[in-house]
């Protein structure tokens, strides 16, 4: 006779249809782990969205929404009472969880924090997938975390570099490293020959000041003095997205530089489809997925040193190094890879081999099964 299946309850300050890095490992680990039940609690901060909906394995119930009528209660710092309540109602309909995952360590976390204290005998395991400079964030942001760590039973990181981060605010805290990863199937091999393509280079990215974007829109002024037929597509949104338009226009680039805004995710293998070299010269980086998704559609990358970006990215052998806010430097690497076919080749076999070897969702998530496993015996 089959046991009964365990339940997760996952915290998440965001979630689907938000998109992003969080949002979407959600969506890939719990479409793969059938054998559990999961619950999510996540911000409702429009009524556009269902209080309760089911999407794909996961019973989400959204909490907060009336909070958003009185801005200055200031919503997002009352989440953690909220998630709090509503687990404490879904505990008294159905009992209680086996386990209490919080995807990032912000607001929603906190609720988990709460919850600890109110039934200390579940596990509370924390998945960091932060992007920002951590020690750049404000203090209030910062004694926030400590507290969650320190609450916490087990924490997974997408990076060596988010390891540290979390060691140095629980030493004593186990962690595990299980990177975000890829559904391979999305990018056959049949679709990657590398056909001639135009000098088009891609971004992915939020536009904002972390990523680089403004870096390599300069970058590319350097390269169409040898390359005038070189092309930039820009995929992606935020507050910088204005700024970066002028930018193009002042550097006489606007021929050279096209702003595509969001995309359908759907969508992405196509846009990849058309470039030759992936760009990001990240001033930080929790691991950057985008990169992994470059790589798996057989385009070769070109980034930073920074946070999770030296996990995967081995200088020329999966991809090239560019230096930090250094546009003369950034344009040399991009002239590289656009100007030697065989560079070109070398890092789109070895990057996407990579990442089928090690950063396969269906990889990814064994990990997570044994973590859940281990966790809630």
């Amino acid at each position: 006779m089959q046991g009964k299946s365990k339940r997760i309850l996952i915290l998440t300050t965001a979630y689907l249809p938000q998109v992003g890095g969080s949002e979407l490992a959600i969506k890939n680990v719990t479409d793969r782990l059938p054998e559990f039940d999961f619950d999510l609690i996540t911000s409702r901060f429009s009524s556009d969205v269902p209080l309760y909906e089911k999407i794909g394995n996961v019973n989400v119930y959204r909490v907060g929404n009336f909070l958003s009528r009185f801005s200055f209660l200031l919503p997002k710092n009352f989440l953690p009472i909220a998630v709090f309540f509503k687990a404490r109602r879904l505990i008294a309909q159905h009992g209680p969880y086996d386990l209490i995952h919080a995807y990032q360590a912000s607001q929603a976390a906190g609720g988990g924090w709460l919850l600890k204290w109110a039934y200390p005998r579940i596990p509370f395991l924390v998945t960091v997938q932060e992007g920002k400079i951590l020690t750049s964030q404000s203090m209030l942001t910062r004694f926030f975390r400590y507290f969650i760590f320190k609450k916490a039973d087990h924490a997974t990181v997408i990076s060596n570099y988010l390891a540290k981060y979390v060691a140095s605010q629980n030493k004593n805290l186990p962690v595990t490293i299980i990177p975000n990863g890829v559904d391979l199937n999305k990018f056959p091999v049949s679709s990657f020959q590398f056909p001639v393509k135009d000098k088009t280079v891609i971004t992915v990215s939020r536009l904002v000041e972390k990523n680089g974007v403004k870096d390599l829109i300069e970058a590319i002024a350097v390269v169409a003095k040898k390359i005038p037929d070189v092309r930039l597509m820009v995929i992606g949104d935020g507050d910088l997205k204005t700024d970066l338009i002028k930018r193009s226009e002042s550097l006489g680039m606007e021929n050279n530089v096209s702003f595509l805004g969001e995309i359908d995710n759907n969508l992405l293998p196509h846009y990849l489809a058309k470039a030759m070299v992936f760009v990001r010269p990240s001033l930080s980086e929790g691991l950057g997925i985008s990169f992994l998704e470059a790589m798996a559609a057989g385009v070769p990358i070109i980034g930073t040193p920074v946070g999770g970006i030296i996990d995967f990215l081995e200088d020329g052998e999966t991809g090239l190094f560019c230096k930090v806010k250094d546009t003369q430097d950034i344009g040399e690497k991009i002239i590289r890879i656009l100007s030697d076919k065989e560079l070109h080749d070398k890092l789109a076999n070895q990057g996407r081999e990579l990442v089928r070897r090690e950063y396969d969702w269906d990889i990814i998530v064994q990990k997570f099964r044994d973590i859940y496993e281990t966790i809630t015996k």
